[in-house]
């Protein structure tokens, strides 16, 4: 996956993209159906800060549906949380409780887990605001690796990684070695977790197969400004259910933040753009004082701002809105040969298009 080197719009996005089964929202989610009586998500993750923006944030994937209505959680000028394994969703605001009261990670994970009976059955991963992290993994995510169910966990400056039911402990690796190799830059937070657990991902990831697949990102902005929401979130974006989930994710960053290459950029030129010009001009909106159009003439096929501008302005007096500029569609071109009707010139201006619409062979 390619690096996302996004430019954000002053207000930070917010994005939920779920499937039917519920939104992203923690506490007020509908559980999807597939997630039978217990929450467990097999899956890796990473927490992470960014020390240069005060930002906190999780990424994750697994082949259950909405991961992220379960083990993402954050809190701005807090830290983050992925709850996952055996998923016990208290872990999120208990954690984040007692780092906002100053309990460091381990000894806030120490402490939650301690009260916890089934302990042996989670994965926990918990960064602070400082680059102190802390994670768990209970025994009973052991035992499997004879049939290719891998459990594994690092940590480092600023970041947490940890997965379970993998195709080998290299994933966890190679998302902590790409997340290293963007320290310092000032790419967005969101941008390098997606893209540290895109590498994850190319090496298989969560080794199930047949199985729904998710995957979301949660980041928090404490800076002022930063988000419209009073929790301070800036990027949710969690992909319910999809076929390569995690490049979903990416590509819906990519779209929301502008990132180029997120769409194919061109100048619209050809025959149709001429036609479009003829038509225009028999309506007095394009070139009136010329006595026509040639298709000889220079960029006579080139779809310009000249044109765009004639475009909007018959838009607007059809009392159509033109939140696209030079927005041509077939609802357009139905009411313009509407206005050539109207003004008795429709077949004046078809005998005119004739020559330029041959069809030779």
């Amino acid at each position: 996956m390619p690096r996302l080197a996004a430019r954000m719009t002053p207000v930070a996005f917010l994005l939920h993209l779920s499937c039917a089964l519920g939104w992203t929202g923690r506490a007020t989610a509908q559980e999807p159906v597939a997630w039978g009586p217990e929450a467990e998500f097999h899956t890796f993750s990473i927490v992470a800060i960014d020390r240069r923006t005060g930002e906190s944030g999780v990424a994750v994937t697994t082949r259950r549906p909405c991961v992220g209505n379960a083990v993402p959680w954050v809190r701005p000028g807090v830290g983050a949380v992925a709850t996952q394994g055996g998923t016990r969703l208290e872990y999120g605001n208990d954690l984040l409780d007692l780092l906002e009261q100053g309990w460091s990670p381990q000894d806030a994970l120490d402490r939650v887990v301690a009260a916890d009976e089934g302990r042996e059955r989670r994965q926990v991963g918990v960064i602070d605001m400082q680059g102190r992290s802390a994670q768990w993994t209970g025994s009973g995510q052991y035992g499997a690796e004879a049939q290719g169910d891998w459990v594994a966990q690092v940590s480092g400056l600023d970041y947490a990684v940890q997965g379970n039911s993998l195709v080998s402990p290299e994933v966890v690796d190679r998302v902590a070695s790409t997340f290293e190799a963007g320290a310092g830059s000032t790419r967005h937070l969101a941008d390098r977790l997606i893209e540290a657990l895109a590498a994850g991902q190319a090496l298989g990831g969560d080794g199930r197969h047949g199985e729904t697949q998710s995957a979301a990102v949660l980041v928090a902005d404490p800076r002022p400004g930063m988000s419209r929401r009073p929790d301070g979130v800036t990027v949710d974006i969690n992909v319910c259910a999809h076929p390569e989930p995690v490049g979903e994710m990416g590509a819906i960053y990519a779209t929301i933040s502008e990132t180029l290459g997120y769409r194919t950029l061109r100048q619209f030129a050809g025959r149709d753009v001429l036609q479009l010009k003829v038509i225009l001009h028999a309506l007095g909106y394009f070139d009136p004082g010329a006595p026509a159009i040639s298709a000889e003439a220079p960029g006579a096929n080139v779809y310009g701002p000249d044109a765009m501008e004639a475009v909007d302005r018959f838009r607007r007096d059809q009392g159509w809105q033109t939140a696209v500029s030079g927005f041509v569609d077939s609802r357009t071109i139905d009411r313009l040969w509407a206005e050539l009707e109207r003004l008795g010139r429709a077949e004046e201006v078809r005998t005119a298009l004739l020559e330029l619409s041959d069809v030779r062979r």
